[in-house]
């Protein structure tokens, strides 16, 4: 059975999650791990329930997703992998990470490319890459049907929606994004958002003001 672990991590309270299952095989997404304490708490979870992490997944690399990476791939010798889209974005993150106070941030690479509709597996969990370009333009979410839960991102929220003024983002794209392919999940899967409180399908398809029933946006 899956289970899910988040962590709210940096200054922009950002959630990363790690996930599991009967195996103890895991995968961490969106590591925004950054000071040493945050570090301790991931690496304390991991040996206090015995996980072996064996992929590192990025939704998109806007840096308060990827303030972790290097320290996840070189603490536990894994790969690294997000939508191909999204390189130039994380290749932006050591341009600016010291004027958003990140001074000691560590870049990474890429050891892989995710493809739209792609399988990631660990253990006996088969994850789903679906993309949903706005809020950056390489943005994935991982969804497991059988549990009816998706990682998230920074897509949607509850109540609202990614921010859409950084660069690579536009905002149509992402208002028909969500409706064309988060929308076309079950009314009762879980989304586990990049920021904040977790919610489902068919409550923001029907109360979210910018995508809903009623939007006013």
């Amino acid at each position: 059975m899956l289970q899910i672990k988040s962590f709210t991590f940096n200054p922009f309270a950002e959630n990363t999650y790690l996930l599991y299952d009967d195996t103890r095989e895991a995968v961490i997404i969106d590591p925004g791990c950054y000071d040493k304490e945050e570090r301790s708490e991931l690496i304390d979870f991991v040996k206090e329930h015995q996980l072996t992490p064996v992929k590192l997944l990025n939704t998109h690399c806007h840096i308060d997703h990827v303030l972790g990476n290097a320290f996840v791939i070189n603490t536990y010798n894994i790969p690294l992998s997000f939508h191909k889209d999204e390189e130039p974005v994380l290749g932006a993150v050591p341009s600016y990470a010291s004027n958003y106070g990140f001074p000691m941030y560590q870049d990474s690479q890429a050891s892989h490319f995710i493809q739209d509709g792609e399988e990631i597996k660990f253990g006996n969990t088969v994850l789903q890459s679906i993309l949903v370009p706005g809020h950056a333009p390489g943005h994935l979410v991982f969804y497991h049907k059988e549990s009816k839960t998706c990682i998230g991102g920074d897509t949607l929220f509850q109540g609202s929606i990614g921010r859409t003024d950084l660069p690579g983002g536009h905002h149509e794209t992402l208002l028909t994004a969500i409706k064309s392919r988060l929308f076309a999940l079950p009314d009762d899967t879980t989304v586990y958002p990049g920021h904040g409180p977790a919610t489902t399908i068919g409550e923001e398809k029907i109360h979210n003001p910018f995508v809903g029933q009623h939007a006013r946006f």
